[in-house]
């Protein structure tokens, strides 16, 4: 490509190469801000995109959209896969799938060098679920009256009994609570994708403890429901509290993500639906059943056993 100039808002020239990648990027958040996609969903996009651009331009290698080629795309997974691990291989190579999509449906290349590329194989790792014993003692830990005892309480019932991500709980907002008619939380998914979640009796007496000594809080007319001594209380506070209180209270560490596989797995445990659980947790595939389910299938299959054996059921 010819390079071309523009003059920018400091008034001396400033010079573009026409296909760059570096020069494509904004243009592409552009068309994903369009698609309307979740802002997590573009930062990992981009992350993608520039850590690519960035192992081009440190291997020598083209960095114009049309001159990248498979063999420059393989290069980089390798690297990541060498350097990082093979998840987040996994990762950048689905987020570079989008980006050369786009880049040939917008004419910038003729044809994806990614279209015959296969993902890259990632073994799984089952996530464990928590233990009963562990999740009466991380409770036990958190009682009392005070503004983070009952904080930290509600947080902890509402992540075992909805079995929803940190970034809906996280992101949860006041005007989005309703227990006194319905029991339910309106959190926004993954798509930006709304979702009710049902909440249990005491999960909403938590809830309602915490929310009476939350009205006593310097920042109480924020729109966020979890409040930490500086506003809002982000889904990093909320693992570092998790952290804080497994210590006290003895245990393995918890991470937010633990929840979730613990709350699919007590579902399926007690003979909850699939299409019930998939609906709860904003599933869209089938292949996130498996993936949730698969760390304590074989414990479900061998509970199963005790009331379904053919022995004992014929003698």
């Amino acid at each position: 490509m010819i390079p071309f100039e523009v003059s920018d808002s400091k008034s001396h020239t400033a010079t573009i190469v026409a296909g760059g990648l570096d020069h494509l990027l904004p243009s592409w958040e552009l068309h994903l801000r369009a698609l309307n996609r979740s802002p997590k969903t573009i930062t990992t996009y981009l992350e993608a995109a520039n850590q690519l651009l960035s192992y081009l331009e440190d291997k020598g290698m083209p960095t114009q959209a049309s001159s990248i080629h498979r063999e420059h795309l393989e290069a980089f997974l390798v690297h990541l896969h060498q350097t990082r691990s093979a998840s987040t291989a996994a990762n950048r190579y689905r987020s570079l799938r989008q980006l050369f999509r786009w880049l040939e449906e917008d004419g910038e290349v003729q044809t994806s060098p990614m279209a015959r590329m296969r993902p890259p194989s990632v073994e799984e790792q089952t996530v464990p679920v928590i233990p009963d014993d562990d999740l009466k003692a991380l409770v036990r830990v958190c009682q009392g009256q005070g503004f983070e005892a009952r904080r930290d309480t509600a947080l902890i019932l509402v992540f075992l009994d909805t079995g929803a991500r940190l970034s809906e709980i996280a992101d949860l907002q006041l005007g989005n609570v309703d227990l006194y008619r319905s029991a339910t939380l309106l959190v926004r998914g993954k798509g930006n994708r709304d979702r009710l979640l049902k909440v249990g009796p005491k999960t909403s007496k938590a809830l309602d403890r915490y929310l009476r000594v939350r009205g006593r809080h310097p920042d109480t007319e924020s729109r966020w429901v979890w409040l930490g001594k500086k506003g809002k209380l982000t889904g990093s506070g909320i693992a570092q509290m998790l952290r804080r209180r497994c210590e006290q209270a003895g245990i393995d560490t918890v991470n937010p993500h633990q929840f979730r596989h613990t709350f699919s797995h007590k579902w399926l445990a007690a003979g909850g639906g699939e299409q019930d659980l998939m609906m709860l947790t904003g599933w869209k595939s089938r292949d996130m059943l498996a993936r949730y389910g698969a760390s304590t299938a074989a414990e479900r299959a061998r509970d199963a056993h005790q009331w379904l054996s053919p022995v004992e059921r014929l003698l």
